[in-house]
């Protein structure tokens, strides 16, 4: 079997692996999407009651 695969993704800026570094900007990201999602998920059916 062949190695047909470019291994030069990291020197173009992409990666995939989640044990990647990632910034402090990106964690805050994160927690402000998940709380959205969870006042949409939570807030929306216990305001409609």
């Amino acid at each position: 079997m062949t190695d047909d695969y470019d291994h030069d993704d990291e020197a173009n800026g992409r990666t995939t692996a989640p044990q990647s570094d990632y910034t402090a900007g990106r964690v805050a990201l994160g927690t402000v999407v998940a709380a959205a999602g969870l006042a949409v998920t939570f807030g929306v059916p216990l305001l409609l009651l």
